[in-house]
Order: structure tokens, then C-alpha cells, then sequence
């Protein structure tokens, strides 16, 4: 059982590989995109490994939070946060229960699914993306109505999830925002997670997971009320917290990490001393997010987004954008006040006037924040 479920795994991933031969991949699977460095933990990694994962817990850690081989291959850092988080998250995929990632918008969850899945699996691509609509076939199985209306129930007429087919080869499936999930289709989720079952009634069979199965979800504490996961569900589940970076300086070296990769893939010029904008940019952010200056001596009033670590990125990889192909190269506040006014004034009523108060009343008073506050008094007017 063991080989055949790698021969499918590789066969897949070769395939969708062979798929896009002489096209350059807009944003490749993590698998893909650090395959160099999966290879080079896999190679080096000695220590025990659960059935059917690519490599060590260890070594799973060690892929995300970074780190330097003995070979002297340095291993880049997927999530910057506490340690300790990374190896629950990996520790609870070891064993039978399911990992749920919680956290606010921006928190890196998506990314820290994915990579995890890449490093446990070999395959990041058994996702399940979470909506209002999300029907449960779509974690159970479907099925080829021609084959149906054909032939009546059968194996070859069913449609398997991608759920259904991480548990046949013992893989990691992704759920992504489940809580957007209508409840009925989540509970659909409990016998599989308690169980490792999957009953197939029109057949009257069933498919039993494989070692090496297991699920990670995430959802969006901003999101509770919309559809709360079920007592039943939620003991299904071991939930880590990711939190929001706790200091400036860490927020800021996961913008201008991501900000690099995001600037490479789509071929922008790197921005010298672009870090003192991404500064800036995280500075406002926070401010902002925790409703007081970085100094604790002014509060202010918070604006209805969430004005997370992700937007961030997003808004300094426009600017990078902006001063690539309309300025100097130079990445200025001129380039990232309009970004930021974006963000900040969700609401144009009530978020106009957060954004109005806060740059009278502290960046106009701010040292060596004149041309920010000229360029964001520019584009609000």
C-alpha cells in the first residue's frame, strides 16, 4: 500500500509539472517553489518519520521556522512567530486529530497550511476552499452523471473529493475557512475525523483512511457567528492560535520577506532601502490596529478593516509597482499613501474620518514623516 500511494502522489505532482512545461508559473505550489529545500531536508533527515510523510516533525519544523543544514544549506523562514506554535501544529498532524488554524485576518494561515501540507505530504493541493455554496460533495464525493445515467452507481461513476482522496492515500487535505461552511456540510466531518471513515451509502461500501491522512483547517476568528463549528466537530479538531507579529520590527521582516518573493515572482526591481517605507507602512498599520501610538502616549480611534500583516504586503508590493514603472525605482511615500488610504477607509463614512483625525493628530506631528504626511493629505483631499 505504501509504494502505490507514493507512485500516485509522485504521478500527480510530475504531471502538473509536465502541465505547465515552458510556462513560467505565476505563483507555484510550495511544493515547486522550494523543492530545492525539501529535497535537501529530506536528504539530510535522520530521524524517525511517521508512515507516509516526506519528512521528520523535525525536520517539517525546521522548513518552516528556517535554519541551516549541515551541509550549509540554508533553509529560508515560511512563518516568523513563536516556535512553539509551529511544533504543536506539526506534532498534532502526527497524530489523530485534525489541525485547526485560528486566527485573524493576516495571520498567515493559508500559508502556513499550505507549507505544511508541502512538507508532510509532498502535495499541497488537496484543498477544499471554503464558501457560503460549499456543497458536501465537495468533502464527501460527487459523481460523472454521464457515467451514472449510464451504468447506476459505481466506483467508476463516483467523483472523489479532494478529502476522499487524501484519505485513499494517506495525505494532507486543506480546508480553507471553515468557517464560511454552511454547518451541515462541516458535520459531514465528523465521522471522517472520529471515524476515518467515509461511508459511501448508494454503494454501500465505504473508504477507511490510510495511515498518513489527516486534515488541516483554517478559519477566521472574525468570523464567529457566521457558521460556529459544532461541540461535535470542534473536539475533532486541535486548535492553534497564530497570532498577530508582536513587535514592529518582526512584522516588518515578514513584509519584506514576502514582499521579496511577491517582487521576484513578478519580475520588479528590487527597491533600495525600500525597508524605512515597509516601516512606515507597518508603523500606520498597528497604530491603527490597536487604537494607541507606538509610544503609548496617544490613543486614537481603529478603522473597521483589519489592516492585518497580509495587506500590508499587498499595499508595499503596489508601491514597489508604482515606483518600478511610474517613478524612480525608489520606493517613496508617495507610492504607498494611496495603498494605504485603500486599506485604512473600508467604510467611506466613518473610516474617512479615523484616517483624517489620525494624520492631523500624529503623523503631521511626527519627525521625518512631512513628505508621508503630504503625499496621504494628496490623495485623501
Amino acid at each position: 500500500m505504501s509504494v502505490s500511494v507514493e507512485g500516485h502522489t509522485e504521478g500527480r505532482t510530475e504531471g502538473r509539472v509536465g502541465e505547465q512545461a515552458g510556462a513560467q508559473v505565476l505563483r507555484p505550489h510550495a511544493e515547486n517553489a522550494f523543492a530545492h529545500e525539501l529535497a535537501a531536508l529530506a536528504a539530510q533527515d535522520d530521524r524517525q518519520r511517521p508512515d507516509r510523510w516526506r519528512l521528520s516533525p523535525w525536520a517539517v519544523a525546521t522548513y518552516l521556522l528556517g535554519g541551516t543544514l549541515p551541509d550549509g544549506t540554508v533553509i529560508s523562514p515560511k512563518y516568523v512567530g513563536p516556535r512553539r506554535i509551529v511544533e504543536v501544529a506539526v506534532t498534532t498532524l502526527a497524530t489523530d486529530r485534525a489541525l485547526l488554524l485560528l486566527g485573524v485576518p493576516g495571520t498567515a494561515k493559508t500559508w502556513v497550511s499550505e507549507h505544511l501540507a508541502a512538507a508532510v505530504s509532498g502535495d499541497s493541493t488537496l484543498l477544499v476552499q471554503g464558501t457560503a455554496g460549499t456543497p458536501e460533495e465537495a468533502i464527501r464525493y460527487g459523481w460523472n452523471y454521464a457515467q451514472l445515467l449510464a451504468h447506476g452507481p459505481s466506483r467508476d461513476a463516483l467523483v472523489p473529493s479532494p478529502v476522499m482522496r487524501a484519505m485513499t492515500e494517506g495525505m494532507t487535505a486543506r480546508i480553507e475557512e471553515l468557517t464560511r461552511i454552511p454547518a451541515d456540510v462541516q458535520d459531514t466531518l465528523i465521522t471522517i475525523l472520529s471515524e476515518k471513515t467515509l461511508p459511501i451509502p448508494e454503494l454501500g461500501q465505504e473508504v477507511q483512511a490510510v495511515r498518513g491522512f489527516n486534515v488541516i483547517a483554517t478559519a477566521n476568528d472574525r468570523d464567529r457567528g457566521v457558521n460556529d463549528l459544532s461541540s461535535a466537530l470542534r473536539r475533532r479538531f486541535n486548535t492553534v492560535v497564530l497570532p498577530l507579529p508582536a513587535t514592529v520590527e518582526a512584522e516588518v521582516d515578514i513584509v519584506a520577506r514576502r514582499v521579496e518573493q511577491v517582487g521576484r515572482s513578478l519580475e520588479l526591481p528590487t527597491a533600495p532601502d525600500g525597508v524605512d517605507e515597509i516601516r512606515r507602512v507597518v508603523t500606520v498599520f498597528r497604530e491603527l490596529r490597536d487604537g494607541v501610538t507606538a509610544d503609548g502616549r496617544t490613543k486614537i480611534k481603529s478603522p473597521s478593516g483589519t489592516l492585518s500583516t497580509a495587506e500590508a504586503i499587498s499595499v508595499v508590493t503596489n508601491g514597489l509597482a508604482l515606483s518600478a514603472h511610474f517613478g524612480d525605482g525608489v520606493l517613496r511615500p508617495s507610492d504607498v499613501a494611496a495603498g494605504i488610504l485603500g486599506a485604512v477607509v473600508r467604510d467611506p463614512a466613518a473610516d474617512r474620518v479615523v484616517w483624517q483625525e489620525y494624520l492631523e493628530a500624529v503623523v503631521r506631528e511626527r519627525d521625518g514623516w512631512k513628505d508621508f504626511y503630504r503625499a496621504c493629505r494628496e490623495v485623501s483631499a
